[in-house]
């Protein structure tokens, strides 16, 4: 019989309240600071938006700005645009994360005596209408669908993995099945567009990868073997980091405790990363260059992709590490593909296209910063902020956050698009929302009866959708963290959910064998 730890006695809790009072009167902003005056100038064009504004120091945070920002442009409340705020002075930006008191007065950069320039950038420059019925119910595989992913460049066109060893791309437009993908000889675990949409990549319980012709539905060559157990994760190489517009490499992690980096021409292995002692169960290659890998032996490794070398290993987790993401997940997916839907017409302006999409959402204070979360069997989850790769710093990087809150195993984490929030799924029918620079916790989505296996973004950050055990799906407002649509629909569990990266539809699937495309 375990032992069960007594409550905390009264002089115990006593004790815990006044150490976390104390705590938050260090955190508080002085209230005898008075005002600053404020002038916001647009980022892009350099205009000023009115006059300066004089704020309260206590009150000047970054949603409290945001707000003023919106009435000032006379934006309804239903209409109000995310913001980042950034001050620039004798060439270095920084970014306003908490307050203008912590970053700007506190460090002595700017005083209560002076006008700030505040320079504005839209997080979501348009908005994604909640879906909120079900537009097709697509039957076609024969056991639980495990996978699901859109097209890079539009909602047109969805890919799925079952459990019946086929996977199959649908076309959401007309609501039904476009090409079946055969070929795996046991259950397809995951499904992943490449960046540019011109290949499908498929990992499988039989130990290999496959490749497919996303038009014709045909195979791309042999399978990709090496691995020794199932296939649990794929990362395709960012679109801007290609040596050539054909060159393509894709990671796979497997349970046999390897990642394998293939060739997608040749079709042959390029490096084998070796160093877990147990199941790796997510991979992710970064902007920088960097791969990501996360494991049942509890750590997190991050290797070179052009050399297939270690760079660090981190260590926090207690227990399994389930999933990770990365600050740039959605740029990195969409590559040169944007809101506009306006696709550059050399590979020269792609690869400059993606370039930039990737620079501006991961410069952080001038610098390139790739944020990390990752997620545990522990009930926790940390956030890491590593230095780029040639740094010297690598070698002991500590978590920015430990988020605590979860009573279960946290199953899955994922960033925003704007890359300003962090949703955590849970096993305790919870999903949390974080904030991505100080892991400070935000709200709590109460609504599942039963255990959230993943939570997706929507492209403008505004909304949030989660698959539960419970078989239904939630829609939520992560600004308010109030629900948004309740979508009934599916007759059994939800495993796999998906936002088209344009924004117009959502699909899922899960243990009752279809396909489920949702719209506004």
């Amino acid at each position: 019989m375990a032992t069960v730890l007594p409550p905390p006695s009264k002089r115990q809790k006593t004790a815990i309240a006044e150490k976390a009072h104390d705590q938050q009167s260090i955190d508080a902003i002085p209230s005898d600071l008075g005002s600053v005056r404020v002038h916001f100038y647009d980022q892009s064009t350099g205009r000023p938006s009115g006059a300066p504004v004089a704020i309260p120091v206590a009150d000047a945070t970054v949603k409290n700005l945001e707000l003023l920002l919106n009435t000032l442009q006379g934006n309804d409340a239903s209409e109000r645009v995310p913001y980042r705020f950034t001050f620039g002075a004798d060439g270095q930006a920084v970014d306003i994360v908490d307050d203008i008191y912590r970053a700007l007065l506190k460090p002595g950069l700017r005083t209560t005596e002076d006008t700030i320039s505040l320079h504005y950038t839209p997080q979501a420059i348009f908005r994604v209408r909640a879906v909120s019925r079900c537009s097709a119910s697509i039957p076609g595989h024969g056991e639980a669908i495990l996978a699901t992913s859109f097209a890079s460049s539009s909602s047109s066109r969805l890919v799925t993995g079952s459990g019946d060893n086929n996977a199959r791309i649908f076309d959401t437009d007309t609501g039904t099945p476009f090409h079946t993908l055969k070929g795996h000889t046991s259950w397809v675990l995951v499904a992943s567009w490449s960046p540019d949409d011109t290949a499908i990549a498929t990992g499988s319980m039989d130990n290999t990868v496959r490749l497919w012709d996303p038009q014709s539905g045909q195979p791309l060559g042999q399978p990709l073997r090496g691995h020794t157990k199932w296939i649990t994760s794929l990362a395709w190489e960012p679109y801007h980091l290609r040596q050539s517009s054909t060159f393509q490499r894709l990671a796979s992690s497997s349970k046999d405790s390897t990642v394998r980096i293939w060739d997608s021409v040749s079709q042959r292995i390029d490096l084998v990363l070796s160093g877990h002692k147990s199941s790796v169960s997510c991979v992710r290659w970064g902007g920088t260059g960097t791969i990501y890998t996360a494991s049942h032996d509890k750590t997190i490794k991050l290797w070179d992709s052009t050399k297939g070398t270690l760079i660090s290993t981190l260590t926090a987790h207690a227990h399994w590490v389930n999933h990770l993401a990365l600050s740039t997940d959605f740029v990195l997916r969409t590559a040169y593909h944007d809101h506009t839907g306006a696709i550059p017409p050399t590979d020269n302006e792609k690869l400059a296209k993606a370039k930039q999409r990737f620079e501006t959402a991961a410069t952080i204070n001038s610098t390139l910063t790739e944020r990390l979360v990752t997620a545990s069997d522990d009930c926790t989850i940390y956030l890491w902020s590593p230095p780029p790769a040639p740094s010297s710093n690598t070698a002991t990087i500590k978590p920015v956050a430990r988020l605590l809150g979860h009573q279960k195993q946290v199953n899955h984490v994922t960033f925003s698009p704007s890359g300003t929030l962090i949703a955590s799924s849970s096993f305790d029918n919870h999903i949390k929302l974080w904030n991505a620079a100080t892991g400070a916790f935000l709200h709590t989505l109460r609504g599942h009866v039963a255990a959230v296996y993943m939570s997706c973004f929507s492209p403008d950050s505004r909304l949030l959708v989660s698959g539960s055990k419970d078989t239904t799906l939630k829609v939520w407002d992560t600004a308010t963290g109030k629900l948004k649509e309740d979508l009934p629909g599916h007759r059994d569990e939800v495993f796999a959910v998906d936002w088209s990266p344009d924004g117009r539809g959502m699909g899922s699937g899960g243990k009752d064998k279809q396909v489920r495309v949702w719209r506004h």
